[in-house]
């Protein structure tokens, strides 16, 4: 009996932890909060059970985290925890009465609508905007103040002069429906994988290293909870009539209660009347309303035993399954996408519903014509359930997973453990070469300036580039009489060509865009084998004796070379003068100049990117830090140097190095 428990806590975990990974980190769950909810709770029962079973890295320990290490880790003052969820009525009640135990005394609720998006944690400084931190982990989380300050809707300086010299208030950064549908939308049409929900949608662009991106998202924010000392209001409620005074937007759909019953009848109200709001909810958040009683109740690891939140079960409709469409991605995945008989779910009209790969339709039992069930839990994009078998049609004909690529005709394959069917032409497949394409052109690969998507679309659709090595064929005047291009835009594309030519090997190898090679990878690679024919020259043996290859990355390399287009694209991209070897500049040190220094960035750069700046610290023996500590000897400070790390560097007395301080000191002018 043990070992049966002890299996299936040990499941739980690693359920539970794929799903934490999935939602937090790459902002795509593959099931709804309730049902991780329901595991969670099933775990915590079982290791309260058994605690001859405990383990402090059970996912039970822990706050999931959404942490980039792209960004400055920064500690939260105060931790933000997760709130317990109610599913229920009674789960409702019980908290009430577990609240009246503990106080003895009168209270009153404050109900606020729980918006669905990314938390974020603003502090201000004598009324303006210094620091916009994520939720990370709880403890820790992203700097992403150059981001949130494009968000229209939070203040950079607030209004009046009654507000306390320092606070931090926190909220929900959200993207509206429409904006949403709209994003959607041209990512489909460029063959790019959908955001699930608009919460994922706004967690992706706020992890976004170009602010001037996430200004075009047009993400709102919502706030709902004021801390620190001096705060003008003894209640929660005062506190957010002030901070709507201030500037903040705080929802209009905020209600006092004096009973349970009254937050029910909120509740009740909602859970229809939320499908008129212009962005995603998922609940009720339901909070003590004295800050003084707050106190007393405290909190328990994980929560405030002073809040809680409802969440509104996920809403089904029923609709016919009329086809399925076939999409194609960049890497060649190839994803099923249901068309419905159009149907109103959650507030919105669906009409197509993703099926995932072959399996799930399988498991479905999908056939053409069918009565489905269609779930829409927290307003992610619609997903089928299940069939009305009592309802089907007896020549009803089951759905089969093609064969062959819709855009190319290509036989699909599918590789042995992997869910996803893909197209293997990648040479010869339209929204593959556009990937491969794009891919190619960003910023940590060839970074190709002036061109976009948009662009690429436009001069595949003129015959202008089937490959990347066609981009260095390029023509002015075939440019310039393009739509919005114009001689200065042309001239940049052009320039910025000719300048790739001197980007290091370690990157050509990354932009090449080899399954599984990703841009850590390709520094590996780059440096075990200092060009590329040597890396072609070696077998699965030698190549998983690599660092960080594995077969999976061997077995994809090995592939990649076979291919006779791949070597011929080579040759051809090594005659435009691409670096195809290591030299000084990829993979041996050029100096050790700053052999045990510790260097944060900080700011923007006239010379360099901050990416190429990390790379000269490390050719000369540096290292790259991401926050600021006694440990830290120099800050390379920019412009638009952050207010709270040069106060921090101050307080430290950490010296401030400008770009050219920096290149003269590793003799770089």
């Amino acid at each position: 009996m043990n070992i049966e428990i002890s299996n299936r806590i040990k499941r739980l975990r690693k359920e539970l932890n794929e799903h934490n990974y999935r939602y937090y980190v790459l902002s795509e769950p593959s099931i709804s909060d309730f049902e991780f909810d329901m595991k969670m709770r099933e775990l915590e029962q079982l290791e309260q059970q058994h605690p001859e079973f405990f383990d402090p890295n059970s996912p039970t320990q822990r706050v999931g985290s959404d942490r980039n290490l792209e960004f400055e880790q920064v500690a939260h003052r105060y931790p933000m925890l997760s709130l317990t969820n109610a599913y229920s009525e009674g789960e409702l009640r019980d908290f009430d009465q577990r609240v009246r135990r503990e106080l003895e005394t009168g209270f009153e609720y404050v109900c606020e609508l729980k918006f669905d998006g990314a938390s974020i944690s603003l502090t201000y400084e004598k009324g303006s905007l210094v620091r916009a931190v994520t939720r990370g982990d709880g403890e820790r989380g992203d700097d992403v103040t150059a981001n949130v300050r494009t968000i229209a809707s939070i203040p950079l300086m607030l209004r009046g002069n009654d507000y306390p010299p320092q606070f931090e208030i926190r909220g929900e950064i959200v993207m509206p429906f429409p904006v949403f549908e709209e994003l959607n939308l041209q990512r489909e049409e460029a063959g790019e994988p959908l955001f699930a929900n608009p919460r994922n949608a706004t967690s992706g662009t706020l992890k976004m290293q170009n602010s001037a991106m996430v200004a075009s998202r047009k993400l709102d924010a919502y706030l709902y909870f004021l801390l620190g000392e001096n705060l003008p209001g003894a209640t929660h409620y005062e506190n957010l009539k002030k901070a709507r005074e201030w500037g903040f937007k705080v929802s209009e759909h905020i209600a006092l209660c004096q009973s349970v019953d009254e937050v029910l009848a909120f509740i009740a109200r909602w859970e229809t009347a939320r499908f008129q709001l212009p962005v995603a909810t998922d609940g009720i958040v339901i909070k003590i309303n004295s800050l003084k009683q707050q106190e007393l109740l405290g909190f328990t690891a994980k929560s405030p035993k002073w809040a809680l939140a409802y969440k509104f079960k996920a809403e089904e409709a029923t609709t016919t399954l009329l086809s399925v469409d076939y999409q194609v991605g960049r890497t060649g995945a190839v994803t099923p996408v249901a068309n419905l008989e159009p149907v109103q779910l959650a507030g919105t009209r669906v009409k197509r519903a993703s099926l995932h790969n072959a399996d799930i339709i399988r498991s479905l039992d999908l056939h053409l014509g069918d009565t489905v069930f269609v779930e829409k839990g927290g307003e992610i994009i619609p997903k089928i359930t299940g069939t009305d078998v009592s309802k089907r049609h007896p020549m009803a004909q089951p759905v089969q997973f093609i064969t062959t690529c819709p855009e190319c005709g290509t036989p699909l394959v599918r590789t042995e453990g992997e869910a996803a069917h893909y197209c293997p032409n990648d040479t010869g497949c339209p929204p593959q070469i556009k990937g491969k394409i794009e891919h190619f052109i960003s910023r940590k690969a060839m970074n190709i300036e002036g061109l976009g998507s948009e662009t690429v679309e436009l001069l595949f659709s003129k015959g202008l580039v089937n490959n990347v090595a066609d981009l260095y064929d390029l023509k002015a005047e075939q440019l310039v009489p393009l739509e919005r291009m114009g001689e200065k835009s042309a001239a940049r594309i052009l320039e910025s060509l000719e300048t790739s030519q001197t980007v290091p090997f370690s990157r050509v190898l990354f932009a090449l865009g080899i399954r599984y090679v990703g841009e850590t990878v390709a520094k590996t690679l780059a440096s075990a084998t200092g060009s590329i024919d040597r890396l072609k020259s070696l077998s699965k043996e030698e190549l998983t004796t690599i660092n960080e290859v594995g077969d999976r990355i061997a077995e994809s390399i090995l592939d990649y070379f076979s291919n006779p287009r791949h070597l011929e694209l080579i040759e051809r991209l090594r005659s435009k003068g691409l670096q195809f070897e290591s030299d000084s500049q990829d993979n041996s040190l050029r100096s050790n100049v700053l052999e045990g220094i510790s260097i944060v960035i900080s700011g923007t750069f006239n010379r360099y990117s901050r990416d190429e700046l990390k790379q000269l610290i490390e050719l000369h023996g540096g290292k790259n830090v991401g926050s600021i500590s006694k440990k830290t000897n120099y800050i390379l400070a920019g412009e638009n140097m952050g207010p709270s790390k040069l106060e921090k560097a101050r307080q430290l007395n950490i010296p401030l190095l400008s770009e050219e301080d920096f290149l003269a000191m590793i003799g770089n002018n």
